[in-house]
């Protein structure tokens, strides 16, 4: 894979609302028909590349055109990968909350639902934006629940926090330059680790299902040569580049040429952009993660309604003298009430230019302290009836408001994607992820817990990189992970022999089976749920 070239634009951010307006998807009711199935004849469509796999299957006679696609959602929601999820924390760990509490598995069937909505709405639009999602490759909404089922089947223990652990460590003891990330772990899964019973590695899914993970088509070293490209100019996801490349990334060099093959089933989209179908799915995660998460913390307590009620009040009241303080003082006392917030709208204001509005800003600030800090905290959560029903009422006004708020752009800029959340609804979804971060995600009280954590994933990453070393006692290490040492190593050579271009680093046979090795053991933690991870990690450290 060659180092990429900006993607050409036509327009800059600036004029882009001027001469390509966004499309609005009509305002009728979503769809809720039984039949999801586009209205296409009933034959498999062996001659679209869409439906290709990896390896070719018998056709079914007489097979709908969406067999292919019910039979990649069947395989995967009948996997391992995607059962594992209900044992992998989302955001709150369920511990003495009970079941009502989100894991990854919930979350995902929930992207599914919220997906769905949205793709069926976009599949039978006539108007113009239906004209433009068809002529970039469609929008199936089974593709999107496939996506959205698979999005988070990457995902290690301890969520986000043992994903920076992974790439970490893999990056500084493990001899992998391309570290850790779980939407490429994602893509791996699929492609290579998971089986349906076939001789071919992977699911075998379709291009279309394949594509549609990849919400960041860009492997970590191809930004390494466009570094001075300012940060409006480059892609959602790519943000600050460190020496390893982009920190958010889909697609490991190990598979760079078969996500380069999915992605040619859609000529129509642009280098750095998501397929349609793919865009769906993110939109619907940052959807649900925005809403089904608050609903978490409301009931688990965590979000205190004078800390919030003081963030966004004390903005709301100081707006035009936190505008004209030094950024210095703002990022020196980050926890001072309403500092957070103005160094959001500040970091906004110059990476999304295509987008950020200051009185949009303001006025999602507004509306998420009227309805979430002054109605819904006001009542801490009992249990009860009446604050199931306050919290019921929250949740689906916002889910149905968001929904309803999907754009079409034929030309979107590098940051956007051709299908988008409308200019107020983006901000009011960037404000509540931001109440996540400041009062969740970053509480000093889960500190401890999580550096527990992080020393357990570490841990284990070390401790099984050593019992494969071991001349003694290698042998008996778990089967599936000497299977993957050996499968890995055999790819990273045929990777050397054949595009050595993609690789970084030594490439002698020692360092070859040494990224074998590593990759073999990021593998296997990654696979791992929170439990397992504590038990694995205390049995190598000699406890019972």
């Amino acid at each position: 894979m060659s180092d990429p070239q900006p993607q050409s634009r036509s327009h800059t951010a600036e004029s882009a609302t001027q001469q390509d307006s966004p499309v609005h998807t009509p305002n009728a009711p979503w769809q809720s028909r039984d039949s999801l199935e586009p209205d296409s004849p009933s034959h498999t469509k062996h001659d679209d590349p869409r439906h290709a796999r990896a390896v070719s299957e018998a056709p079914v006679p007489g097979a709908h055109a969406t067999h292919d696609y019910r039979t990649d959602l069947e395989r995967l929601r009948f996997s391992p990968y995607f059962s594992r999820l209900s044992a992998v924390t989302q955001v709150i760990p369920q511990a003495n909350l009970g079941s009502t509490i989100h894991n990854r598995l919930t979350h995902s069937i929930k992207v599914t639902s919220v997906g769905r909505a949205i793709a069926v709405n976009l599949h039978h639009d006539k108007s113009q934006a239906g004209h433009i999602v068809e002529s970039l490759g469609g929008c199936d909404p089974i593709v999107v629940q496939a996506a959205a089922s698979a999005h988070d089947l990457g995902h290690p223990p301890f969520g986000h926090l043992g994903e920076r652990v992974l790439d970490r460590v893999a990056r500084e003891h493990l001899g992998l330059p391309e570290g850790f990330e779980g939407n490429a772990q994602t893509f791996r899964i699929l492609t290579e680790l998971d089986t349906h019973g076939a001789a071919q590695p992977g699911l075998n899914l379709t291009a279309a299902v394949r594509a549609a993970v990849l919400k960041y088509p860009w492997s970590r070293r191809e930004w390494l040569n466009h570094s001075d490209l300012p940060l409006h100019e480059r892609p959602h996801g790519v943000g600050d580049i460190d020496s390893s490349g982009a920190h958010k990334f889909s697609i490991y060099s190990l598979h760079a040429h078969e996500a380069a093959s999915v992605r040619s089933a859609y000529p129509q989209i642009g280098r750095w952009q998501q397929t349609i179908e793919c865009q769906v799915m993110d939109i619907a995660d940052d959807i649900a993660y925005s809403i089904h998460d608050l609903d978490d913390f409301y009931r688990a307590g965590v979000l205190q309604q004078p800390s919030v009620s003081a963030e966004l009040r004390t903005w709301l009241r100081e707006q035009r003298a936190f505008s004209e303080a030094p950024l210095e003082s703002l990022l020196e006392h980050p926890r001072n009430p309403g500092y957070s917030l103005e160094i959001l709208r500040r970091r906004i204001k110059a990476r999304d230019t295509w987008i950020a509005d200051d009185d949009a800003f303001r006025a999602s600030v507004q509306r998420i302290n009227n309805e979430l800090v002054e109605d819904l905290l006001a009542v801490p959560f009992d249990g009860g009836t009446a604050t199931e029903r306050t919290l019921s009422m929250f949740t689906h006004r916002w889910l149905e408001r968001l929904q309803g708020s999907i754009v079409v752009e034929a030309n979107p800029h590098v940051r956007s994607g051709h299908i988008q959340l409308e200019r107020q609804a983006w901000h009011d979804v960037l404000v509540l992820k931001f109440v996540h971060s400041r009062f969740v995600l970053e509480n000093p009280s889960l500190a401890t817990s999580q550096r527990g954590q992080a020393r357990i994933v570490e841990s284990l990453v070390l401790g099984l990189d050593e019992w494969l070393t071991d001349p003694n006692d290698a042998v008996r290490a778990p089967r599936r992970l000497v299977e993957w040492v050996d499968s890995t190593t055999e790819a990273y050579r045929a990777l050397h022999r054949d595009n050595p271009e993609l690789l970084r680093g030594p490439t002698d046979e020692n360092s070859l089976r040494r990224r074998g090795r590593g990759r073999a053991v990021i593998d296997y933690v990654a696979t791992l749920t929170d439990t397992q991870a504590l038990t694995v990690a205390a049995q190598l450290g000699g406890s019972r």
